[in-house]
């Protein structure tokens, strides 16, 4: 099971398992479901391999109480033999839930994006989760891409001629980039030469994440459905133990992201959060119509401290994002 505790100075929550970074947070049918990365073999040391990684999942009603389940994902094809590690959850027109992330393919860390669909909707945890037969749905064979560092595909959104797109972290030549796909049935991926976003960072973007907002207003928004005019994007990377973001517009016709204001040097980007705050993903709550973020902190016990306890950092959750 999971273990939780509020902190009401800060009005964050925390869950307590074996894990390390966010995957999937979403609201379907009722029930918040958090995945995340999780080490069966015990807590993370970063001197053992990162390539035992499963999709742990946990559930909730209210997002206070938490049922911990079997791992969704386990690493068992081709595509993710070496590891299951972080991505995203879509819930396509509302019914269809569809989880898509990054898969190891050998010892060497090289990385693909791969699908998975839940077995049975009609189980009220979606307990039991398949992976497609297409899979790799997204190939690493992109010029220049290190493809190492090729992962953590976002949550899908639609644009105005109707294909879900996704972005993907990378390094290629050498810079932070988000590469951008899309998709007319989110099983089928074709890369656009140009990306969302990159820039000058010489670092890999981790843990991606794009959602618009309303200037002035605490409601979230479906990203899988039509944004409203006057709305801004928000651009959040993970790059250097921080989590970072840019605000700006999505130009629909370039699909591309557009800064506010261009900062070349990521270290002035602003931070979500202080402290041990990184790998956040953020969920649209069609509950309470909000979007709420999930955050890893790691705390700071030692590595040998956190194999005694038995985990190995916490996750926290903003309470709304505005």
């Amino acid at each position: 099971g999971a273990n939780t505790c509020i902190n009401k100075k800060e009005k964050k929550l925390h869950l307590i398992l074996p894990f390390i970074k966010i995957s999937g947070p979403m609201y379907y049918n009722g029930v918040y479901h958090e995945f995340y990365q999780y080490n069966p073999d015990g807590a993370f040391d970063p001197n053992d391999s990162l390539m035992n990684m499963v999709w742990g999942h946990s559930v909730s009603t209210d997002l206070i109480n938490w049922i911990g389940l079997e791992p969704a994902i386990k690493p068992d094809i081709p595509s993710d033999i070496c590891g299951c590690w972080t991505g995203s959850a879509t819930i396509l027109f509302g019914v269809q839930p569809v989880i898509i992330y990054t898969g190891l393919i050998d010892r060497k860390a090289n990385q693909v994006q791969n699908i998975a669909l839940p077995k049975n909707r009609s189980d009220p945890y979606l307990r039991e989760w398949a992976k497609v037969g297409s899979n790799p749905v997204i190939q690493h064979v992109i010029p220049g891409l290190n493809s190492s560092h090729f992962r953590d595909p976002t949550t899908g959104w639609i644009g105005p001629d109707g294909l879900w797109r996704i972005a993907v972290g990378a390094e290629v030549n050498g810079i932070g980039t988000a590469l951008l796909y899309k998709s007319e049935d989110f099983m089928s991926w074709t890369r656009i030469e140009r990306p969302l976003y990159s820039n000058n960072a010489l670092n890999m973007w981790e843990c991606l994440d794009f959602f618009a907002v309303v200037p002035g207003s605490n409601n979230g928004l479906d990203m899988s459905s039509e944004i409203p005019s006057g709305a801004k994007h928000v651009l959040k990377v993970s790059i250097n133990s921080c989590d970072m973001y840019i605000v700006g517009v999505y130009d629909l016709k370039r699909d591309e992201f557009v800064p506010d204001t261009v900062q070349d040097d990521n270290r002035l980007w602003t931070r979500i959060d202080y402290g041990t705050f990184y790998a956040s993903k953020s969920f649209f709550d069609s509950k309470h119509g909000r979007r709420v973020i999930w955050a890893w902190s790691n705390e700071t016990d030692s590595y040998s401290d956190d194999i005694a306890k038995g985990w190995a950092g916490i996750h926290v959750r903003k309470s709304t994002l505005n």
